[in-house]
């Protein structure tokens, strides 16, 4: 039988249960995928908090790499045996095997490892629309991204750094200071002993950022207002310490006619032109050397609940892989 982390109910790291599920055979417009690796972000969280709802009993996780085993009736462009992965696709990656949409999977270039494709496919992808699509950074952008050690983080700083940008980072801790600036952020901000917005203004001279990527949300956001330039961009792409509470738009003005975007990689990738794009961009820089993806934790998938508390304790940096 094949096994899957499920959750039958919203609530801590412990609703998430080892369990045997049926897999069955393809649709005509699926593939039955076997993973080797499944990445893991902090996006699972919200599924299983019930942040983001979702309909139960469901198997959770949204990245993933693995082997074609099965092909539907009408999948013309993979074939048993291919190597695919998933960033962009009907949860359930937290399974030895599932059914997925073919047109959701991009085959893994030469040059890239399983576990590489599992951690980066969907971090990756963010990264590149909020560089590209989100605010197209230009040469001499200043950028401030928070949670820069995080696994979006550190694809984001190198990539970003290659464009050009002058990219400051948030961090927790010293060490996480040390992996953000290894990893392209050229001034790196400790939000637990210093105030981010009064170095923001220092690092800038008072001009402040082209755009502020924030990925944290309540704690940061309001604040995050306070570090761009006027007319400038804060664009919240996630909500780790919780989601934003409604707000004066009338802030957007006293602060210098901002603007504020919530965008979602989903959006972005929403049809296969797009998403081919995306991924298609993201391979080109990994196998050029301009972003490394380094995987820094793997756990077993089975030990799911300690993997979520220690995501949650932050005691994560970079990308983490799950091994079925």
């Amino acid at each position: 039988m094949t096994h899957a982390i499920r959750i039958h109910e919203h609530g801590g790291p412990e609703v998430m249960k080892w369990e045997e599920i049926e897999v069955g055979a393809p649709g005509d417009n699926e593939v039955r995928l076997r993973h080797t690796a499944v990445g893991l972000n902090y996006l699972d969280t919200y599924h299983r908090t019930g942040l983001y709802k979702i309909a139960l009993p469901s198997v959770i996780g949204s990245e993933g790499c693995g082997v074609v085993e099965a092909v539907g009736a009408k999948v013309t462009d993979l074939k048993v045996g291919d190597r695919v992965a998933y960033g962009s696709a009907p949860i359930g990656s937290y399974s030895e095997a599932r059914l997925i949409p073919a047109d959701r999977l991009v085959k893994v270039p030469e040059g890239v490892s399983d576990q590489q494709a599992a951690s980066m496919m969907l971090k990756g992808m963010t990264a590149y629309y909020l560089l590209h699509l989100t605010y197209a950074v230009k040469p001499g952008d200043t950028v401030l991204f928070h949670a820069a050690a995080g696994g979006v983080g550190l694809i984001f700083g190198q990539w970003a750094k290659h464009l050009g940008a002058n990219t400051i980072g948030t961090v927790g801790s010293a060490a996480k200071g040390e992996l953000a600036r290894s990893h392209g952020f050229d001034h790196i901000i400790n939000y637990t002993t210093e105030d981010f917005v009064a170095r923001v203004a220092e690092i800038t001279g008072g001009k402040k950022c082209a755009v502020v990527y924030d990925g944290v949300g309540k704690d940061t956001f309001l604040k995050s207002l306070d570090c761009v330039r006027p007319r400038g961009l804060v664009a919240l792409f996630g909500n780790a310490s919780g989601k934003v509470e409604p707000f004066d738009l009338g802030l957007l003005a006293a602060k210098g006619s901002l603007y504020v975007t919530r965008p979602t990689l989903a959006t972005h990738v929403a049809t296969r032109a797009d998403l081919v794009a995306a991924a298609t961009a993201l391979f080109d820089v990994v196998k050029r050397g301009i972003v490394t993806i380094e995987v820094n934790q793997t756990y077993a998938l089975k030990d799911a609940v300690q993997v979520h508390r220690d995501l949650e304790a932050r005691k994560t940096t970079g990308s983490t892989v799950l091994i079925p």
